[in-house]
């Protein structure tokens, strides 16, 4: 299954958009006999994707996304099964099933050509670009809070019976792409590899954290639990350019890495791509007053997202057995998913600094000692979280431990 391509499968440009469309009946109703206009937008790292629109009313709109038998990011010297479509499609069935209101609307699934059609979110933007921006989304916090809880704590043992479980960690194996998460959060940052693309300026840090051997312990313990927990269904790449949004509505997008893994992994990632903006806005806005209230409305936000995410976990909790899961048990369990968040989330972060795939919101930065200053601290914040992260007891520490860290660059 993983290594085999569809016989039919062929990847899709812009000049054979239209015809595709015609044969897909699920369309008709959007673009009726319409002339059809299609541009290629895809800026990740792995697919294709296509806004699709009518040429006589640009509402009637589709975005089309195709998965490559590579790494667009590399090109055809690293190959990729393009079956993670398959599973891209099958996760958010399930987190529009249990969150609708946050998760992007499927048409359907092609799987003979690895495509995906949903909604064209227009009126949104990806997330990241707007933090890069310093634009704040009040609604934000409530929002992912919600997705991640009901995603999560409803595709654990908690609700699921034994056997649906076991069969749903099966049906999402997804190793391919749990490689690539493998290498390249959990291992290649921390040792010399060609694929690391940090910059000069940061290398005296980087040399550093690599041979801190307490920190590859810690490492290593975080890389066994991403591989071995099954714990929920996660989305497995949920950073904030899986998320589109505006001042009213989040939509989480692109859950191609989906599969059975440690819930603290995407609740870090959400947080970790947080703080990766919080170490940004030390260059990105000059102004202090300004660079303060921004970063205020960060770390509101990760205690904000925690608190609602344990709130709607709460819910889980009212309904499961109470002398099999009784109160101290639940407070362990969340305990532990703290700890987790902390530490999942520190080596995302670190990856995006030293590693393959980076994130604009440092490495756009323009200025080289800026974007080391900015990428400095992102590596300090990282390095005290995993280092400290069964210390916490709740949320706050956690931002009081990340925001207590100060850049090292320039050296002194």
């Amino acid at each position: 299954m993983f290594g085999e391509v569809s016989p039919k499968y062929k990847p899709l440009t812009i000049d054979t958009i239209p015809d595709y469309v015609r044969t897909r009946p699920e369309l008709t109703p959007i673009f009726r006999d319409d002339p059809i206009e299609a541009v290629e937008v895809g800026d990740g790292n792995l697919n294709l994707v296509f806004i699709v629109t009518s040429a006589v009313d640009e509402a009637r709109t589709v975005v089309l996304k195709q998965a490559l038998p590579y790494v667009r990011l590399v090109g055809d010297s690293w190959p990729l099964p393009p079956d993670r479509a398959r599973i891209e499609a099958q996760a958010l069935e399930i987190e529009y099933r249990l969150c609708p209101e946050h998760t992007v609307r499927m048409f359907f699934y092609d799987s003979d050509m690895y495509l995906t059609a949903m909604v064209n979110l227009n009126k949104h933007i990806i997330m990241r670009k707007g933090l890069i921006e310093g634009i704040k989304y009040p609604k934000f916090a409530q929002h992912i809070g919600r997705f991640l809880a009901r995603t999560l704590a409803n595709t654990t043992d908690l609700v699921l019976d034994y056997r649906t479980k076991k069969l749903e960690v099966a049906r999402f194996i997804n190793p391919e792409l749990c490689k690539i998460t493998e290498d390249l959060i959990f291992t290649e940052p921390y040792r010399p590899t060609e694929r690391n693309l940090f910059h000069k300026e940061l290398e005296p840090q980087v040399l550093a954290l690599q041979a801190d051997k307490a920190l590859r312990v810690e490492v290593a313990k975080m890389k066994e639990k991403f591989m071995t927990q099954a714990q929920a269904l996660i989305h497995g790449d949920l950073h904030t350019g899986s998320i589109m949004i505006n001042q009213d509505e989040t939509f989480v997008i692109d859950p191609e890495f989906a599969f059975f893994g440690p819930i603290g992994f995407d609740v870090g990632a959400v947080i970790g791509n947080l703080l990766l903006s919080y170490a940004s806005h030390e260059v990105r806005t000059a102004d202090p007053d300004k660079r303060t209230d921004f970063r205020r409305y960060l770390t509101d936000t990760i205690i904000e997202l925690w608190h609602v995410f344990v709130n709607e976990f709460q819910q889980v909790w009212d309904q499961v057995d109470q002398v099999n899961f009784p109160k101290g048990y639940q407070d362990d369990y969340m305990l532990r998913l703290l700890h987790d968040t902390a530490g999942l989330g520190a080596c995302k972060m670190m990856r995006r600094v030293i590693g393959l795939a980076g994130v604009a919101d440092i490495r756009g930065i323009e200025d080289v000692h800026e974007r080391a200053i900015a990428g400095s601290l992102a590596l300090h914040m990282a390095t005290a979280l995993i280092k400290q992260r069964e210390s916490l007891t709740q949320i706050e520490e956690l931002v009081e431990i990340a925001t207590a860290c100060k850049p090292t660059y320039p050296w002194r």
